[in-house]
């Protein structure tokens, strides 16, 4: 048996092999507070969902390419070579015929936390050395504030970084959670994390005497140990509940004008807004008490005060608000820059939020040119194939949706990451061809034309490290891979060999050659920073490596504090901007000049109860659904449902059961717990869950997958972002025998 230690985006681990298969796999021991979902890893390998060759679907192997009902025929095993002639015949035909504008190259980039075996940068650098593709732009996980922050604070960057979190740990004295702080989300982080300190950094601020207080309707959002005061406002309503915090700050002149003066444009502008918007009125919207929000405001204004947004709350309608009314409050109290003060976005959201920045991130394969002008927001891909042509606004442009005719998919799963699935179906019936790389067999492989299977990151060689984590593991392939899986090099390598772009994709390496080169490169530019690291071999054969910190402890906006004029933020005005005179020339309705409450349109759907569609507990996104500790946590085979008590008797529901959820927009089957940790009126049922759609309609998913329910809404026309974190349903008994579980299993092929 071989023993090493292996990097994933919930955490490192040491694991044992055969050669052919994990025999054991353990935390790393250099992580203090392991992740749990390191389970998955080992059990997930060889489990029957796995594609163990190449596969065609029926109709378009027989008939072709073409619009076609995907996700319910069957499909075809046939050998690579067969597989890859028809991808390189139809990749020509698309471009020869329709150009690069007519490809969307789909990737959400978290296949993998190995850096060179990125799914997202392979397929993109494949798809560039053909002419190029329409791009997404953003993100899922905070659509919104990506676009938002820039325009208010000048860099999103900095701001995922944040201020270290060992100096909240000595300075902060009140720490508001918008969103809580979970302990889930700050497990896991794009491209791995090898230690997990978040948890520790917090107790260490606690045992100090900071006090928190988790603005969430669930109150195990934020770590147990901090004995944090649990505030439910009605979900959604987080801005009204800042604004009448604020309207306090403003009347009884706790603000700090000086601060706003010198660093911030437009509180002149913003300040008659407050004017109604007092505490009463913010109960009304809200259900916190007057009196609750009026103290709050005033041990905020008395404290050393971190305002913290987590990423849940803007991936909502009008999820700008928040972010930007956050930002507001942390310049009324005149914070920013101040140690263990001011302004946080994403602590218990990620991983790496926190962590001190390094002086460089890992080495990576590059992309090259995309020659293309045409993109769209991720969030908003089933608008682009149902309505090429078709007109929108985004971020104060015009664009117009490109035609798409092959969609080529690589890392990632949208039928987990987008939201009203039966919409998301007709969308992907529209291109000609549909082209998907997965280990697995997901609802995305299910919804391909041709299929190819991939490794899994346990199976290839790599080195992996986490945007913002300092430690560099080697990842040599612990196992040989599953069945036919090849990894993405090999396959875009001989791809681009049939269409005589072989040398423009490898530059005549293969992938062990990449490894070293890119390592040794990088090697080189950190030497000319004065920090030498030790050469690939000797790397290659040992331990994981710290890579060097830019500084050890970051103050965020610390210089601009000290000196705004020689340390202008990138906005317009080189301050903070509370009022913005660039989004009100937008003239859009949903997002104006300053932060605003907006009533979301879902509240007056008619339905109930208040769904959380939030991150899963046991497992990352949808990632290793099939393995045993996500299993684990299914209730009768379903996806678990939580909701409280009071609820669930007014409806005569029994704990254990099946349980539908439904809206006008889809219906769900979910296992039923009950929790005095749901706030009454909402039910929280995590994202993740394989989408197991009934064949003759798609609105009904049998395994619990929330996004049949949630709606494919813009956040705002600003941002066009996701909103997939809340929706309004109505939860009732489930009669009959509930359908057998599809999506753990792999499709039919002809003949049964």
């Amino acid at each position: 048996m071989t023993v090493t230690i292996q990097l994933a985006h919930w955490g490192a681990f040491e694991a044992e092999s055969d050669g052919k298969r994990l025999t054991a796999v353990r935390p790393w021991r250099g992580d203090p507070a392991p992740n749990p979902i390191l389970g998955n890893i080992a059990s997930a390998q060889h489990h029957p969902a796995r594609i163990d060759r190449p596969h065609i679907r029926k109709g378009w192997l027989d008939g072709g390419p073409g619009p076609a009902e995907r996700g319910g025929e069957e499909f075809v095993p046939v050998s690579w070579r067969t597989a890859l002639d028809l991808l390189a015949g139809e990749l020509r035909r698309v471009y020869s015929e329709h150009g690069p504008g007519a490809v969307y190259g789909g990737s959400y980039g978290w296949s993998s936390a190995g850096r060179f075996h990125h799914a997202q940068s392979q397929v993109h650098r494949f798809l560039n050395t053909l002419g190029g593709y329409v791009r997404s732009e953003q993100n899922y996980s905070f659509g919104a504030s990506g676009v938002l922050v820039p325009r208010v604070l000048g860099s999103i960057g900095n701001l995922l970084s944040g201020t270290s979190a060992s100096v909240l740990a000595r300075h902060t004295e009140l720490f508001v959670a918008f969103g809580g702080l979970s302990p889930k989300n700050s497990a896991v982080a794009p491209g791995g994390i090898g230690r997990h300190e978040l948890g520790s950094w917090l107790s260490a601020a606690h045992d100090r005497g900071c006090r928190f207080v988790s603005v969430s309707p669930l109150r195990d959002d934020t770590f147990g140990t901090l004995g944090a005061e649990w505030l439910a406002p009605k979900p959604g309503s987080d801005t009204a509940l800042m604004l009448g915090i604020a309207h306090v700050l403003e009347a009884e002149d706790l603000c700090d004008r000086e601060f706003l003066a010198r660093c911030t444009v437009g509180y002149e502008r913003f300040a008659p807004y407050l004017a109604d918007k007092t505490p009463e009125w913010a109960e009304r919207i809200t259900g916190i008490p007057a009196e609750r929000i009026r103290s709050l405001a005033r041990e905020m204004a008395a404290s050393r005060t971190l305002i913290n947004v987590s990423w849940s709350l803007q991936r909502q309608q009008y999820g700008e608000q928040p972010v930007w009314m956050g930002i507001v409050l942390a310049a009324m109290l005149g914070q920013f820059g101040l140690p263990g003060g001011g302004f946080g976005h994403g602590y218990g959201s990620s991983g790496d939020v926190g962590k001190p920045p390094t002086v460089a991130s890992a080495p990576r394969l590059g992309q090259g040119q995309n020659p293309v002008e045409d993109s769209i927001p991720v969030a908003r891909i089933a608008d682009m194939l149902l309505h090429p042509g078709q007109r929108y606004e985004f971020d104060g442009q015009h664009r117009e949706y490109p035609d798409i005719r092959l969609v080529y998919w690589a890392g990632g799963n949208p039928f987990h990451h987008h939201q009203d699935l039966a919409r998301l179906r007709r969308a992907f019936a529209r291109p000609d061809t549909v082209v998907v790389h997965d280990p697995f067999w997901t609802a995305s492989a299910r919804h391909a034309d041709i299929v190819l299977p991939t490794t899994m990151a346990i199976e290839r060689d790599d080195y992996g490290s986490g945007g913002n984590d300092p430690t560099l593991f080697p990842m040599p392939a612990l196992t040989e891979p599953a069945g036919q899986a090849k990894d993405d090099y090999t396959v875009f390598a001989e791809l681009a060999g049939r269409l005589g772009v072989a040398e423009r994709f490898t530059e005549g390496r293969t992938a062990g050659e990449w490894l070293r080169h890119l390592y040794q490169d990088w090697r080189d530019r950190l030497a000319t920073l004065g920090h030498e690291l030790p050469g690939f071999d000797e790397f290659w054969s040992g331990d994981p490596i710290e890579v060097p910190l830019y500084e050890p402890e970051r103050v965020l906006l610390a210089d601009f504090r000290a000196d705004p004029r020689r340390n202008p933020l990138r906005t317009p005005s080189g301050r903070i901007e509370i009022y913005s005179e660039t989004i009100a020339g937008f003239g859009y309705p949903d997002c104006q000049g300053h932060p605003m409450w907006f009533e979301p349109e879902e509240w007056h759907s008619g339905y109930p109860l208040h769904l959380i569609a939030n991150q899963p507990r046991t497992r990352l996104h949808s990632q290793l659904d099939v393995g045993e500790h996500s299993r684990s946590a299914k209730v009768a085979d379903r996806e678990p449902v939580r909701m409280h008590p009071a609820d669930a008797e007014a409806r005569r529901l029994r704990e254990g059961a099946p349980v539908l959820l439904h809206n006008a927009r889809g219906r769900c089957l979910a296992g039923l717990v009950l929790s005095e940790d749901v706030a009454p009126g909402v039910v929280q049922l995590s994202t993740g869950a394989w989408y197991d759609p009934d064949p003759e309609d798609p609105a009904f998913c049998g395994h619990g997958n929330p996004n049949v329910l949630t709606a494919d809404r813009p956040s705002s026309t600003l941002a066009q972002a996701c909103t997939g974190q809340h929706a309004m349903v109505e939860i009732s008994c489930y009669d009959g025998e509930p359908p057998p579980l599809r999506a753990h299993s792999a499709p039919e092929r002809p003949g049964g």
